[in-house]
């Protein structure tokens, strides 16, 4: 559920688009409605049977807003609501508990961005992202961190000729309550981006995620992996020190379409992973997509239009066929 503060900063979001755009003001609605049809084989069906439903693809509907201050600074909001379409909710389709993706503040310039709210992390952005590249609901599952917090501050430096550095700090979103702190650091040269980074969860476990990721660019091929790694006082079971997470992924698009293939290992939560998907842009609005997500143990199943909560570990892994569409407005 959202905090206090996430919710005084959702309100005041809100509230922005009654200012006058002549006085300055630039905002940005947008929405995308993302749904699939799928059939889930469990390898356990006595655990889970078989079945064949629709699943949201993580609809969203927002607006970005704008101010310049002056003296090459701006500064920003952003307010971007869940629409779990297939349950007729306002809802994240896996956290069905939050009904706010993102709503931050902040200044940009220079300096670089600083921001405060509920935003996607720089850890997530800087080592996950470059393998999250497929449309539906199951795109992101292999990988230890967290995608977007709330209470949290996150600043990016400005571009120092291909160097980039982020730190992120979350309030009590780390272990057993403690604060977590991430650090990244990138660099880009041409068409390939390095980079590494830390996501310290702390807690009486001192869990610390250490990261890497490429990504690589060559016309209509894009190329990307990564490494992460738990360090930690965990024995056995998730986030066990010394668990490792490897990425392999593939993306080549031809005219309106692209085909995706990741392999991956990701130890203690779904261990090796198969993906495949297709996309076609029918429109620039409009995008068609199938995909083909194996798992050998459970971390993305769920029972019929499921989140997180109703994740169905006693399934022992499976496989999924889905075809969707997503239409951006």
């Amino acid at each position: 559920m959202p905090t206090r503060q996430q919710t005084l900063l959702t309100a005041a979001l809100l509230l922005t688009p009654t200012l006058s755009v002549a006085q300055g003001l630039t905002i940005n609605y947008y929405g995308s409605a993302r749904i699939h049809a799928e059939a889930v084989q469990p390898d356990n069906t006595e655990a889970l049977e078989s079945y064949t439903g629709l699943r949201d693809a993580y609809s969203r509907l927002g607006f970005n807003a704008e101010y310049p201050l002056g003296h090459d600074i701006t500064a920003f909001g952003q307010l971007e609501l869940p629409l779990d379409l297939a349950n007729l909710a306002v809802q994240d389709p896996w956290d069905q508990e939050q009904d706010v993706r993102v709503a931050h503040i902040g200044l940009r310039g220079g300096f670089g961005t600083l921001a405060y709210g509920q935003m996607w992390m720089p850890y997530y952005n800087a080592i996950a992202y470059p393998v999250d590249m497929f449309s539906s609901y199951y795109s992101g599952f292999a990988t230890y961190t967290t995608f977007r917090q709330g209470d949290s501050i996150s600043y990016y430096s400005p571009d120092m000729g291909g160097f980039n550095v982020a730190l992120g700090w979350s309030e009590r979103n780390g272990q057993d309550g403690d604060d977590r702190w991430q650090v990244t650091a990138s660099y880009r040269v041409a068409d390939t981006v390095v980079a590494v980074g830390l996501d310290d969860l702390q807690g009486e476990t001192d869990s610390r995620i250490y990261g890497a990721s490429l990504a690589q660019t060559w016309g209509d091929l894009y190329l990307g992996a990564k490494y992460e790694w738990h360090d930690s006082t965990i024995a056995q079971g998730y986030g066990a020190d010394g668990d490792r997470a490897m990425n392999l992924y593939a993306g080549y698009t031809l005219g309106n379409t692209t085909v995706k293939l990741m392999l991956a290992n990701v130890e203690n939560y779904g261990e090796d992973i198969v993906h495949l998907g297709l996309d076609h842009q029918l429109t620039p609005a409009l995008l068609l997509f199938a995909e083909y997500y194996y798992e050998e143990h459970t971390a993305a199943l769920t029972e019929k239009r499921g989140g997180a909560k109703e994740t169905a570990w006693a399934a022992e892994g499976g496989e999924v066929f889905a075809a969707g569409v997503r239409y951006d407005f």
